[in-house]
């Protein structure tokens, strides 16, 4: 499973499991886990597992994701303040339940988030402000030096975080290996060779990941038009991206639509 949100879970009692790739992570009660957004797992629950969970999107001013430099799942030892944050959160925004389902192939699907939207719209400025501010205090918990240390693959240099921040800023736009470099004053190849060392992609493809992360986010919050999809998102034709969407993602554009909504 695989979404463009982020997802914390407090666990309150029994337990589960959370896979990512070859890492496995035992759900245990006590603990608060993040998935960060577009981060692939599986979870699974054999016997009984209580928890709160809360998903949410991230927009940032520079595009950046606060989890960009490594998706990985991280876990921390719940306090009470993390529990009474949840049910805060649940006090000030009713209605959230995942009652219909303990699936989450089922709870994810998008008319669940339409009719989350729509509640969300209708909170005055005291809840909004409230709701993120409980939010942020939860994301916090995440961003400790010890995390931060784990999340750090190394010194990465000023050109290249600075590409990284235009990249995602411009995703709409025309963007080339040739005028990135020249942007930053490097020769092309010696700054296609330097970004991929340091974001593990050549540009090229770093750049069309980007866009299909936005595209999954916009399909998924937006209700947008497909064609206005592609053209957000840098695509010169439909069936330009609708070729690269499956390529990266295994399904088109309309089969990742349905597959988050409730037929």
């Amino acid at each position: 499973m695989i979404s463009p949100y982020h997802r914390i879970y407090y666990i309150s009692s029994g337990t589960g499991e959370i896979s990512h790739f070859e890492k496995k992570l035992r759900l245990e009660p006590g603990f608060l886990y993040i998935i960060p957004s577009f981060t692939l797992c599986n979870l699974s629950c054999e016997t009984f597992l209580e928890q709160y969970f809360v998903q949410f999107f991230e927009e940032t001013s520079d595009g950046k994701s606060l989890f960009a430099s490594n998706r990985s799942i991280f876990k921390v030892e719940a306090n009470p303040v993390d529990i009474l944050n949840f049910e805060r959160l649940k006090l000030i925004n009713p209605g959230r339940g995942i009652n219909r389902s303990d699936d989450p192939k089922i709870y994810e699907k998008n008319i669940y988030y339409k009719e989350y939207q729509e509640l969300n719209m209708q909170q005055n400025t005291n809840q909004f402000l409230e709701t993120q501010g409980v939010l942020l205090q939860l994301v916090a918990r995440f961003t400790s030096p010890e995390i931060i240390a784990q999340r750090e693959r190394g010194h990465i240099p000023v050109k290249i975080l600075d590409t990284i921040s235009y990249i995602v800023m411009n995703l709409q736009a025309s963007l080339s290996v040739k005028y990135l470099a020249e942007r930053i004053h490097l020769n092309s190849e010696y700054f296609s060779r330097l970004f991929e060392q340091y974001t593990g992609s050549r540009p090229l493809a770093y750049i069309t990941e980007k866009r299909i992360e936005r595209a999954q986010y916009l399909i998924m919050s937006s209700g947008a038009k497909q064609t206005e999809i592609a053209k957000m998102t840098g695509f010169e034709s439909l069936s330009h991206f609708s070729k690269t969407f499956k390529k990266i993602t295994g399904m088109s554009p309309r089969a990742y639509g349905k597959y988050f909504s409730l037929v």
